[in-house]
């Protein structure tokens, strides 16, 4: 799904959004140049190298439950958009990814303070577009930074001993991602003059969505070609990053009914996988595990949520166009 190619059945709508998606690219590639040269190129990197733009869509989607394409739509597009980038940056440092969207990371590039403060630099322009929103929009882009934040430190330091694992990553995908999806669908429909019950169901729809498609993830990222995905696959595996997968392993490893096969897996991914041809076997072996399809159906349980949350909005082109694109969303790990 690229950014103009929409999962839509209704054809007008798919066109208005796609007509509206590239106005909101050509704003995001203003909102990313600088007089400095360094800022400049490195700002527009991940830019260049495209992506799917999945939240200036919903942001645009949402909208036409109100009045629609109001200037202040677009700037919020621009605004979700940039902060999901700027947090890339961000991310590929924390997780040592060598790729990003089919191209070398940031901070393969130019180091780690490099990629980072270009991060915060897109965090900077965001904060100035949204400024211009009103108070009430920074009052939620801060909440959702924090939560952004939040969500990378709990990653980071892992569950406390008595806390579940499973329900502690799920807790960090809630934050990392499904906070900034929510804010998308809730300025669209905020900007848009929707009623507040309607906000609120873009938000709960959001957050659920959000989760669906991290999950959604960690499944491509064992399954798919790196080709694919413009990632490489089982990075994670191999910074020791949790995914769902493993974290599923893991409780059926150290649970009553564990084979010795799970336990092999475990010390498998705790070994060293510096080197390629250990990170395929252990991808390989993982890829064939049945934690895999538990997974993908965590993800589609998620998105069947985000769906059923939509049913108190009007029937319409909207509503069936915001099922397209969570079922979309699930559909890339199938």
């Amino acid at each position: 799904m690229s950014q103009t190619t929409l999962p839509l059945a209704d054809a007008a709508l798919a066109e208005l959004l796609t007509a509206r998606l590239e106005l909101v690219e050509e704003r995001l590639r203003g909102a990313v140049a600088h007089a400095d040269v360094l800022a400049d190129t490195a700002s527009r990197h991940l830019v260049n190298a495209g992506g799917k733009r999945l939240r200036p869509l919903l942001t645009l989607l949402a909208a036409q439950l109100g009045e629609g394409m109001r200037p202040e739509v677009v700037d919020a597009a621009v605004v979700v958009e940039l902060t999901h980038l700027a947090t890339l940056y961000h991310d590929d440092v924390m997780d040592s990814a060598p790729v990003r969207r089919g191209a070398p990371s940031a901070h393969e590039v130019w180091g780690n303070h490099v990629a980072i403060l270009t991060g915060d630099l897109l965090f900077a322009r965001a904060s100035a577009i949204v400024a211009g929103l009103g108070p009430e929009a920074v009052r939620i882009q801060a909440a959702t930074f924090e939560r952004l934040c939040l969500g990378q430190l709990h990653e980071t330091v892992g569950p406390a001993p008595e806390a579940d694992p499973v329900e502690h990553y799920l807790q960090v995908l809630s934050d990392k991602t499904g906070s900034l999806i929510a804010t998308s669908a809730r300025f669209g429909a905020m900007f848009a003059g929707c009623r507040p019950d309607v906000v609120e169901t873009l938000v709960e729809y959001g957050e659920k969505v959000g989760v669906a498609f991290q999950l959604a993830d960690d499944v491509i990222d064992l399954t798919s070609e790196g080709g694919q995905t413009g990632k490489t696959p089982g990075t994670d595996l191999r910074e020791k990053v949790p995914t769902m997968p493993a974290l599923l392993l893991r409780r059926r490893a150290a649970g009553p009914d564990a084979t010795q096969a799970d336990r092999d897996l475990v010390a498998r991914l705790d070994s060293d996988l510096s080197a390629d041809a250990d990170l395929d076997d252990a991808v390989r072996a993982l890829r064939a595990h049945p934690v895999v399809e538990e997974t993908r159906a965590r993800a589609v349980r998620y998105a069947d949520e985000a769906v059923a949350a939509l049913g108190t909005l009007p029937a319409g082109p909207v509503r069936e166009a915001l099922v397209s694109f969570t079922q979309a969303l699930v559909d890339r790990a199938a």
